[in-house]
Order: C-alpha cells, then sequence, then structure tokens
C-alpha cells in the first residue's frame, strides 16, 4: 500500500508569522507515521491574485498560470493537514482566497488541523470544517489546539519561546488522535476515488 501524500499548508503569510513553527513540529510528526509523506505547503510560494476568475474551476478552467499551478499542486496530495491562524473568529483572507482558487482539487479528500491561538483557534478551525463540507472533504474529529498558556510559552509573545516539545504533554494525545483518523479517513478517501476511476474507465 503507498503512503499517503499529505500537504501541511500554512495559513499566514505575514512576514511575523508564529506558524512555521508548529507547522514545522507537525510535519515531523506526520512523517514519523510509516502511513504518511507530508510535505510543507507555503503560501507565500505562490503569488495568488484576490480570486478573479470568471467562475469556479469547478464549471471552467481557470486563466490564470498561477492558480492553475497551486491547483496542480493542491492535486498532488491525497489530503491536508492545516496550520491555522485564527483572525477575528475565522481562518485568513490568504488561506480563504487559496481555497477558493481551487475546487475540484479539494474534492473527496480528508483533512486535520492544528491551530494556535488563545483558544486554540478552535472558532477559525470550525469555519474550515464548513468551508470543507462546500469542497465535499472530510475533516477530523480530532484537531490540535495550541491554547492558553501552552500558546504563550511557545509563541514569542509570551517571551519565553520555548521549544514545542515542551508543550508536548499537552498537544500530544490530540496530535496522535488526529493523525489516527487522518489517516483512516484518508485511505478509505483515496480507495475511493481510485475505484471511482476504475469503475468510469471500466464504463467507456
Amino acid at each position: 500500500m503507498s503512503k499517503l501524500k499529505i500537504g501541511v499548508i500554512i495559513s499566514s503569510t505575514r512576514p511575523t508569522r508564529f506558524g512555521d513553527v508548529p507547522a514545522k513540529w507537525i510535519l515531523e510528526k506526520a512523517n514519523e507515521r510509516p502511513e504518511i509523506e507530508a510535505e510543507l505547503i507555503d503560501l507565500r510560494d505562490f503569488d495568488l491574485p484576490f480570486f478573479d476568475e470568471m467562475a469556479s474551476n469547478a464549471w471552467m478552467p481557470s486563466q490564470n498560470p498561477e492558480a492553475v499551478r497551486w491547483q496542480n499542486k493542491i492535486s498532488e496530495f491525497d489530503g491536508f493537514i492545516f496550520v491555522v491562524a485564527e483572525y477575528n473568529r475565522a481562518i485568513t483572507g490568504a488561506l480563504k482566497n487559496a481555497i477558493d482558487q481551487a475546487y475540484v482539487n479539494w474534492n473527496k479528500k480528508a483533512f486535520g488541523a492544528i491551530g494556535y491561538g488563545t483558544v486554540g483557534a478552535a472558532r477559525a478551525i470550525e469555519n474550515l470544517r464548513t468551508i470543507g463540507v462546500e469542497l465535499q472533504m472530510v475533516s477530523t474529529r480530532s484537531a490540535v489546539h495550541i491554547a492558553g498558556a501552552d500558546f504563550f510559552a511557545v509563541h514569542p509573545l509570551g517571551q519565553q519561546n520555548k521549544p514545542m516539545s515542551d508543550i508536548e504533554p499537552s498537544i500530544g494525545n490530540s496530535t496522535k488522535e488526529m493523525l489516527d483518523q487522518l489517516i483512516w479517513w484518508g485511505q478509505a478517501a483515496k480507495d475511493a476515488r481510485e475505484n471511482e476511476t476504475v469503475n468510469a474507465q471500466a464504463a467507456e
């Protein structure tokens, strides 16, 4: 059985973002699992315009070359882990725009999330799950929330700058559960997509 290709998407593009820290940590944790081959996806590496296509690529091909490059990148993966910053109780504008630049490329894939902030980006992750429904994606039940004292221990705002390993006793169980569920749903969705392709080819 081939490994699941999982993209770890950093949702913030701010120069002073904190997202690199949890992204590198969850990337390492994901790649420790024998079922997963994880890769970091940085929105900074894609010069996406604010969505200006005539329609979603569910209805017609996108015209912007960078949008097409982004869509092709998303298509490489079986599932995703979103590294979620919370802006005003929702996901970042950069992530929402990136999501909106694709549709069919997200379909029938699984995702989990790791969020950070005073409430662990809980509201933003729920926002993301709602968007996932429209994208025909399946979300893991569990997510990783870096909140409260844990957040201020590892974030520069707390002036402690501790390594992520220091808060693993708090978030280790939820990380394991999220990855377990991502593997299960990711594999189930991958099998279903492959069966759908085989059945479609047989019907031709």
